[in-house]
């Protein structure tokens, strides 16, 4: 199993953690992950890490689409896998449609369909075989709307690319994980628990079964991101997670719109998601944060004393033999807990 450090994305003033980013190339971790909200964006932050590092790669984790073309995408995921010796690693996600509408102020369509679209294009950047063409349904190249000058030609990428850019997308939704194991090279389920693959792996099978292209499981990297928090107060350690599963589960849209509180109930939840909700739509967050089930938060994170954490770790040895995580990306650790990881798993 492969371990990789979420660097995630800046709060009010730009900052990185370049302690643990270090420690993380030194421990060897094969990865650093950026992120973006509606702040600091994921690819500036990439850039950085790459240049100050020597042998880890970067990826998004994630880069949303809606914020940028598909064109602009390659363009840039090329120029940053060019730039760094082949150590950049494209992840995308299509975002919520309150960010989507709300923040990048274009419609939020139909999420799978923009990222079948999306990959389709990129590949076909990548691959320089054939001037661009696509014709869907959120992206026409050349555009040929009826605004359009009517100039527009197929190109070429003028620069040639590493077409083995690896392209991941976030999902946790049967239809989402179908998707990612039919169009990418991995997937970032948000939080996992290790003995519920039954939640994950069966709709990517189904997805690698639709690409029809000789891939299996074995050539699909699960890579869940696990918050770790290394303490001897577990309550405290606990309640970093709850607050951040709160947002999610309970702020990530309304009642019937909200993905991440369909997961949690997916995941044996039910009463407990829609009390989340409850009290984070009507503002209580910090009660929010507080029902949240210690028990969620113990399958999903790695929380409290070493001797705890190394414990846990067990479950996920186990996934990993099984074949059901190939990478863990892991948030929140302190250097000391990055290295009781790379103790265990590297």
């Amino acid at each position: 199993m492969k371990l990789g450090f979420m660097a995630g994305y800046s709060p009010a003033q730009v900052e990185l953690p370049i302690e643990q980013i270090m420690a993380a190339e030194q421990l060897g971790f094969d990865s650093v992950w950026t992120s973006e909200a509606y702040g600091s964006d994921a690819f500036t932050p990439a850039a950085w890490i790459l240049a100050t590092t020597k042998r880890i790669k970067v990826g998004t984790a994630i880069a949303q689409m809606p914020a940028r073309t598909p064109t602009c995408t390659a363009m840039t995921a090329m120029t940053l896998s060019a730039m760094s010796g082949g150590r950049f690693i494209l992840g995308l996600g299509p975002s919520g449609p309150g960010v989507v509408e709300g923040w990048y102020g274009v419609a939020y369509g139909r999420p799978l369909t923009r990222t079948r679209e999306y990959i389709d294009i990129l590949n076909k950047v990548f691959a320089r075989t054939a001037p661009l063409e696509h014709d869907g349904f959120h992206y026409q190249i050349p555009y040929q709307g009826a605004d359009a000058k009517g100039v527009g030609r197929p190109m070429k990428s003028i620069l040639h690319a590493d077409d083995a850019i690896p392209i991941y997308t976030a999902a946790i939704t049967p239809a989402g994980l179908r998707c990612a194991g039919e169009v990418a090279d991995g997937v970032f389920p948000i939080w996992m628990n290790p003995e519920r693959f039954d939640l994950i792996g069966p709709y990517i099978e189904e997805g690698l079964a639709l690409a029809d292209d000789g891939r299996t499981l074995a050539d699909f990297d699960v890579a869940p991101l696990v918050s770790v928090i290394m303490g001897d107060d577990i309550e405290a350690c606990r309640a970093g997670v709850k607050g951040h599963m709160a947002l999610y589960i309970g702020g990530m849209g309304p009642p019937g719109h909200n993905f991440y509180n369909d997961y949690a109930v997916r995941m044996g939840y039910e009463a407990e998601a829609k009390t989340i909700q409850q009290l984070y739509l009507s503002g209580r967050k910090a009660e929010a944060a507080l029902a949240v089930p210690d028990q969620l938060v113990d399958d999903c994170a790695l929380v409290g004393p070493e001797g705890r954490i190394r414990e846990r770790l067990a479950a996920w040895k186990e996934a990993g033999s099984r074949g059901h995580v190939g990478s863990l990306l892991v948030g929140g650790a302190s250097v000391a807990a990055m290295r009781v990881l790379a103790d265990e798993l590297l």
